[in-house]
């Protein structure tokens, strides 16, 4: 049974034919120079294009933003004019499409950053965990994350701004609405865990402190492409990164209430039975209660993701977890996913070995159903 997956829904200015949307999945294949969408990417885009809502990979704000090799950005005018293909495809083809906006933070390498610099956080704290990078031979490797420093407290605002300029420019590009990527151990998310933020100015300390950089951007937003084209991603008791807040339940329901403030198309919450790539075995058992508590704070269209298989999806839907279900591999491998799911015929397997980096393989050449 369907029923509740194929069921429409009113998400900020747009009605959405169902409940199946495309999570933003990170492939490292924009091209070079110039961190571009190409043609290729477009006919990607296109082909899950059924899709109730696509969001786009994650797209760094700024050169200082980014963390990977071969990710696209919209920060330049050429990269807005690449974006506007893909808009353009996903569009004729029936659909509809945000863009994931994205700092890094820490989670970088100086290779990316301008001058070679260190990567940026909240606080200078050693980072558990690596990056994709281009070696001295052209190939991506991964490579340990470099202790960062932390920011200044007058550069926050150049960041501030940073997400604004983006923000206008996905419109620009064509896109519907922007997603603003405040989870999985990246710079909003390093600012609200206080695993991370050991800062005691005006954005560390206290769970407002906190929380105020995300605010921040999200009001700044909202002011550039109005709010009911917004959505936030948030990843509460995540561990991907080093990540990890003291007082979860207290933080995050902070948060949630906050946003309530704002008419956003919606809040997406990544549970984490999945963390970064790889299945996490042991993510704190509080995840259920504190997505049952989100929820009835929330005021707004909750989506979720984090591993949800067709069934799994719908009875989701059916216990009122959330309005909308977010998948992310099956849709890499199955472009008429919802198709799939709507008739119960089988999926196609994904391919680990071509989800990053590459060519055509394991990207647009996954066949639709006959």
């Amino acid at each position: 049974m369907t029923q509740h997956l194929l069921e429409p829904i009113k998400v900020g200015p747009y009605t959405l034919a169902h409940r199946m949307a495309m999570a933003p999945l990170t492939r490292s294949r924009a091209g070079q120079p110039g961190d571009l969408p190409t043609a290729m990417n477009a006919e990607y885009y296109r082909q899950r294009a059924s899709a109730a809502l696509i969001i786009t990979e994650a797209t760094q704000i700024s050169r200082q933003g980014q963390g990977y090799a071969w990710t696209p950005g919209i920060y330049s005018d050429e990269q807005v004019d690449a974006w506007r293909q893909v808009s353009t495809h996903v569009h004729e083809a029936g659909g509809r499409i945000f863009m994931q906006l994205w700092h890094v933070g820490r989670v970088s390498h100086p290779s990316f950053q301008p001058d070679n610099a260190l990567p940026v956080a909240p606080s200078a704290l050693p980072v558990p965990g690596k990056t994709f990078i281009v070696d001295d031979q052209g190939n991506g490797v991964w490579e340990d994350v470099p202790t960062p420093r932390a920011l200044e407290a007058f550069e926050i605002a150049d960041i501030i701004s940073d997400y604004s300029r983006a923000a206008r420019n996905a419109l620009r590009a064509g896109m519907d609405g922007v997603e603003i990527h405040a989870g999985n151990g990246y710079l909003l998310d390093q600012f609200i865990n206080s695993n991370s933020n050991q800062r005691e100015d005006n954005y560390g300390s206290s769970v407002a402190n906190r929380a105020r950089l995300l605010l921040d951007v999200v009001e700044a937003v909202a002011d550039e492409v109005g709010a009911e084209r917004v959505g936030v991603r948030l990843t509460p008791m995540g561990r991907f990164m080093g990540m990890g807040d003291a007082t979860p339940e207290a933080t995050f329901g902070y948060i949630v209430r906050s946003l309530n403030r704002w008419p956003l198309a919606y809040l997406h919450l990544v549970e984490p039975a999945v963390v970064g790539t790889v299945k996490d075995e042991n993510f704190d058992p509080r995840w259920d209660a504190i997505i049952s508590q989100l929820r009835t704070q929330w005021n707004g269209v909750l989506m979720i993701a984090g591993g949800y298989d067709p069934q799994t999806a719908e009875q989701a839907l059916a216990a009122n977890r959330a309005d909308i279900i977010a998948f992310g591999r099956p849709f890499l491998a199955n472009p008429d996913l919802p198709r799939r799911i709507r008739d119960g015929l089988a999926l196609n397997t994904p391919d680990p070995s071509t989800f990053f980096g590459g060519d055509q393989r394991g990207y647009i050449d996954y066949p639709a159903h006959p």
